[in-house]
C-alpha cells in the first residue's frame, strides 16, 4: 500500500507521517510532500504528486492561521485553500486511489452553530467572520468530495477536527493558533518578568482543543474503515473558555502574573464544542489524551526548542 501525504512539513503533517511510520512500518511506502516540493495550486504539480500511484491520498495540506493571520490574509487563506484542494480531489478522479482523505476545519460551522456542533449544521449559516474565507474554502471542498463520490464513485472522507494543538504546532508571532500563542505569551512574560499578560478578546469564549497524536488515531481509523463522505467531527467533545485555559497554562508554567483583556479585539466564535457521536460510531474513536497531559506535552516541546 501506497499512502501520498500532502502538507507533510506542517504542524499536523509532521506528526500524520511519524504516525503512518510508527503503525504501518514496513508494510507501506509513505509518500510526502511539502509546499517546498511542489506547489498544489498548480494542478500540473497536483497531477505529478499522483504519478506515484498512491492508494490512499491524505490532504493535510494548507494555508492556515490564527484570527489575526485571517484577518490578514482573507483572500490568500481562501484561494490557496479553494485551488489546492480542488486540484487534488480532480486529479484522484483521473488516478482513482483506493481513498482520499480530506481534512476539514471547525472553522467552516456557522458562526452561532447550537452546541454541541452536529455535523447536519453545517450550511445552516455564515461562518464566524474572521476565519470566514478559510472555513468557507474548506467547507466547499468537503462538499466536493461528497459530490464526486455521488458522480464519479470517489470514495472520499471528509473529516472535521477540532482546534488541534502540540508538539511541531507553529510558535511564531504571525500564524500561530490560540495555545501555542498563549504559551509563546506566558514564556516571553517569564523571561521579562512582566507582571502582567494582555490576551485579545473578552476570555469568554470557548475552544475544544484535540491533541495531535489523537487526531492522528483518527486518520489511522479513516484508512482502517469504510465510514462514507459525509463528514465527521473529530475532537473531545469537551470546552474551556479562553480565561480557564490561560490560568491552566499559566499554572503549569510557573507564572503568577495577571491577565488582562483587550475587549476591543475579537473574540472569534462564541463557542466551539463538537458532538463526536458519529466519530465513535463510524471509526470506533475517541480521543485518548488530557488537556491537562497535553499541554504538558507541548510546554515540555517548546522549552526544549526554544533553549537549542
Amino acid at each position: 500500500m501506497k499512502i501520498l501525504l500532502t502538507g507533510a512539513g506542517g504542524f499536523v503533517g509532521t506528526s500524520l507521517h511519524k504516525a503512518l511510520l510508527e503503525k504501518y512500518a514496513s508494510e507501506l511506502a509513505i509518500i510526502s510532500f511539502s509546499s517546498n516540493c511542489h506547489d498544489l495550486r498548480s494542478i500540473a504539480d497536483a497531477d505529478l504528486v499522483y504519478r506515484y500511484r498512491p492508494d490512499v491520498v491524505i490532504h493535510a495540506a494548507g494555508s492556515v492561521g490564527g484570527i489575526g493571520a485571517n484577518q490578514e490574509n482573507p483572500g490568500k487563506f481562501m484561494y490557496d485553500n479553494l485551488a489546492m484542494g480542488m486540484n487534488m480531489i480532480e486529479m484522484a478522479r483521473k488516478w482513482k486511489p483506493n481513498k482520499f482523505i480530506m481534512l476539514g476545519t471547525v472553522c467552516a460551522y456557522p458562526k452561532h452553530t447550537p452546541v454541541p456542533f452536529k455535523e447536519s449544521d453545517l450550511w445552516n449559516g455564515y461562518p464566524e467572520e474572521t476565519n470566514a474565507p478559510y472555513g468557507i474554502a474548506k467547507k466547499s471542498l468537503m462538499k466536493l468530495v461528497e459530490t464526486y463520490h455521488e458522480q464519479y464513485n470517489l470514495n472520499g472522507i471528509n473529516l472535521i477536527p477540532v482546534n488541534m494543538y502540540g508538539p511541531n504546532d507553529h510558535f511564531n508571532l504571525t500564524s500561530s493558533h490560540v495555545i501555542p500563542a498563549l504559551i509563546m505569551k506566558v514564556n516571553e512574560a517569564i523571561k521579562n518578568r512582566s507582571k502582567s499578560i494582555m490576551l485579545w478578546g473578552t476570555g469568554e469564549a470557548s475552544r475544544e482543543f484535540l491533541y495531535v497524536n489523537d487526531f492522528c488515531d483518527a486518520v489511522i481509523a479513516a484508512i482502517e474503515n469504510e465510514p462514507g463522505p459525509e463528514p465527521i467531527n473529530i475532537g473531545t467533545g469537551k470546552e474551556i473558555k479562553i480565561s480557564s485555559l490561560i490560568e491552566l497554562i499559566c499554572t503549569l508554567m510557573g507564572y503568577d502574573g495577571e491577565i488582562e483583556y483587550d475587549t476591543s479585539k475579537p473574540d472569534g466564535q462564541p463557542r466551539r464544542c463538537l458532538d463526536v457521536t458519529r466519530a465513535k460510531l463510524r471509526l470506533g474513536f475517541e480521543a485518548k489524551t488530557s488537556l491537562n497531559l497535553g499541554l504538558k506535552q507541548t510546554i515540555e516541546w517548546y522549552r526544549r526548542m526554544v533553549n537549542e
